[in-house]
């Protein structure tokens, strides 16, 4: 009985691993390579950091002015402050029709030093490969998260076919133990055996971490069960219009609302000012105590005629607001990238991803060698 079982397991595991290898390995290879961006771009891109002086930075209105001339038909999403070595960024970002820049600025003279196309490149290249496969994004965006759940599938499947009989087995399921003339079909074997076992925690760990944003009855059930209590989706709070005016009555208030920040947050190493976009849109805001990860990030939201603070029902606001499964969510590219333990997690997950970018070949040999024994073994000579 229980050969039987683990036979119809193999033979799922089988066909899963067929239809979905080529996917898996190409999220898993893009992975990799997407792993260090910002470490090499911050060697590459000398335009990200000026020279630090002894005078203020320029504030929100000023760099406004200054970002739009460079962009004049686009919308100004939001202008972005960090430590006093580092360059402004003013981005213009919008849904339909699509665009992506970011206007590197000196913040101290406001001289541009560079526009990016954040959609051109190498690195928008390989993230568009790991979160769309290449396609248009509503049905890579499908296929990616559908063969994400496959694989989430596979180490399950994976796990139970790997699990030794005896301890005799056992003692070739955890580390490799290859004598002298041990043949390529065993060693591949192993490697797929083995490796898979040693990735499986990160990797479903990956799994459900990618899920989250593939799928959003995916992210909704996890951060319920986990014990979420607000809303998920993004939504706006609305500033309230003075009925005498159609433009707010306090003179720059995104510059307000800025100083406002820095005064609250002076350990903060960026702050980020988002103009109003509507005449019922408030001025966001957001202070990140470490630029090297999301989750620690306080949202925050004001009036753009009042400048009163507007609270907000869903996860995207003050951190001490934030229960454990709103930081779990507000986590979750930091765990999945690795970065939510600095640079030895991205390392770690560098090489877990190239691990896992493995298991599809190593698997594919394994089902060619047992197809080419059974046809050599059924074909009669003639």
């Amino acid at each position: 009985m229980k050969n039987n079982l683990k036979k119809g397991i193999g033979k799922i595991h089988l066909w899963l691993g067929l239809s979905s290898g080529i996917i898996v390995f190409i999220i898993a290879l893009t992975g990799c390579l997407y792993a260090f961006q910002e470490e090499i771009q911050n060697i590459t891109e000398e335009y990200r950091f000026v020279k630090e002086q002894d005078v203020a930075f320029l504030p929100p209105s000023k760099l406004a002015v200054i970002a739009q001339k460079e962009l004049p038909d686009k919308l100004l999403h939001a202008i972005k402050y960090y430590e006093k070595n580092n360059a402004a960024e003013a981005e213009f970002f919008h849904y339909e029709p699509t665009y992506y820049y970011t206007i590197f600025i000196n913040p101290y003279t406001g001289q541009v030093l560079k526009t990016v196309n954040n959609e051109e490149g190498f690195f928008p290249f390989i993230l568009d490969g790991h979160f769309y496969l290449w396609l248009p994004h509503e049905i890579g965006q499908t296929v990616a998260a559908s063969a994400t759940l496959v694989f989430l599938l596979l180490l399950v499947s994976g796990l139970i076919l790997w699990y030794p009989k005896n301890k005799n087995a056992a003692k070739q399921r955890f580390w490799f133990k290859w004598k002298k003339g041990t043949k390529w079909k065993r060693k591949n074997y192993d490697l797929h055996n083995i490796t898979g076992f040693y990735v499986l925690i990160i990797g479903i760990i990956f799994a459900i971490t990618g899920l989250v944003w593939g799928f959003q009855w995916f992210a909704y059930s996890y951060y319920k069960v986990s014990g979420g209590e607000k809303s998920l989706l993004y939504e706006e709070p609305l500033s309230k219009i003075n009925a005498k005016a159609t433009t707010p009555t306090i003179a720059n208030p995104l510059d307000k609302i800025w100083y406002q920040m820095q005064k609250e947050y002076p350990q903060a190493e960026s702050i980020e000012i988002h103009p109003p976009e509507k005449a019922t849109s408030p001025i966001a805001a957001n202070a990140n105590s470490d630029k090297g990860t999301y989750w620690k990030i306080d949202y925050r939201y004001f009036d753009q005629y009042s400048l009163k603070e507007i609270n907000v029902s869903h996860v995207w606001g003050r951190q001490k607001d934030a229960k454990i499964a709103d930081n779990l969510m507000k986590m979750n590219y930091d765990i999945h990238t690795g970065a939510i333990v600095g640079l030895p997690g991205k390392i770690f997950a560098f090489l877990v991803s190239l691990f896992i970018a493995s298991l599809p070949i190593s698997g594919f040999y394994i089902w060619w060698g047992r197809n080419k024994k059974k046809k050599n073994t059924t074909t009669s000579p003639v």
